[in-house]
């Protein structure tokens, strides 16, 4: 059978061989993994062919090659391999967006009759992510269904998924304002100044995490209203560590709403089509920091 992403992995047992064909949408998210994050068996081994017009990885590795063991039963030679994917960081050190994966891989040959052979699918566990809430004052920040329609229920996403935050103000008997979400970084303690940390939004309103290769993080534009900021985060977890459990921290305010967006005060997404900074209302000009990092803090 092909590999797809239905089924990533196709296997064919040869005579002396066997050939591991990978699709590069290895979890089935739509997300291509690299081909130099992919190798076959305990040695090792590298790709020998790569179809970027498929989207395809291919190993070739003799039957007692890269490592493989032979087991022997009453009626099958069996040998057994595995498909590794170790995802490096890329764009920065500090987070990868996808998990490592194991496939175990076995060629059954009989002892008498035809060649056949058996795939086995991979098995990872789910990526959780909880948000940390902070109410105070009139503002908050919640984790939003898919349509924004109602809060999710639940703070757990695998890798793949996209956080869908909603940062709102009651503006009350207030003259009308305007809500900004300054920046927000994430880290592994509820203090947001331990390390690792990873800056989702950045410069007063630089949404950084979207400028990276491999990300669609942008803010949603247009507002629903003047009191509600939405934006998408593709969900991450931290390279290297284990733990399923993320915090996010965000720093609200607000402006007047007849007051211009600014420098200061703004919302920018960076837009890859056109490889520009771009604000959710305001002139473009505003969002030039973003680019820079010069942009003003806390005014």
């Amino acid at each position: 059978q092909a590999a797809a992403p239905l089924h990533p992995v196709a296997v064919q047992c040869q005579e002396a061989q066997m050939v591991v064909t990978v699709h590069r949408d290895l979890f089935g998210t739509g997300r291509l993994v690299r081909a130099a994050d992919l190798t076959l068996g305990s040695d090792a081994c590298l790709p020998v062919a790569q179809s970027t017009a498929e989207s395809t990885v291919t190993f070739v590795a003799g039957l007692h090659e890269c490592g493989s063991t032979l087991q022997i039963t009453p009626d099958s030679l069996i040998y057994k391999t595995s498909l590794s994917y170790k995802p490096t960081p890329s764009g920065n050190l500090v987070i990868v967006r996808t998990n490592a994966a194991v496939v175990p891989i076995e060629c059954h040959y009989p002892r008498k009759s035809n060649v056949s052979s058996n795939a086995i699918w991979p098995t990872w566990a789910p990526f959780r992510s909880t948000l940390s809430l902070e109410e105070r004052l009139m503002f908050s920040l919640r984790l939003m269904n898919d349509d924004w329609s109602t809060e999710r229920l639940s703070n757990g996403f695998q890798l793949g998924e996209s956080l869908h935050l909603q940062a709102d103000v009651v503006s009350g008997g207030h003259v009308p304002l305007r809500l900004f979400v300054d920046d927000c970084v994430a880290t592994l303690s509820p203090d947001r100044s331990s390390s690792p940390r990873y800056a989702l939004i950045d410069l007063s309103g630089c949404l950084v995490d979207g400028r990276s290769d491999d990300t669609t993080s942008a803010f949603i534009s247009p507002r629903p209203r003047q009191e509600t900021l939405q934006f998408v985060v593709d969900a991450f977890k931290f390279a290297g560590d284990d733990r399923n459990l993320i915090y996010i921290t965000c720093h609200l305010k607000v402006s007047p709403s007849d007051q211009a967006p600014n420098p200061l005060n703004k919302a920018c997404s960076f837009n890859k089509a056109s490889s520009l900074w771009a604000p959710v209302e305001g002139t473009g000009d505003i969002c030039s920091c973003c680019e820079t990092g010069n942009c003003p803090l806390y005014g």
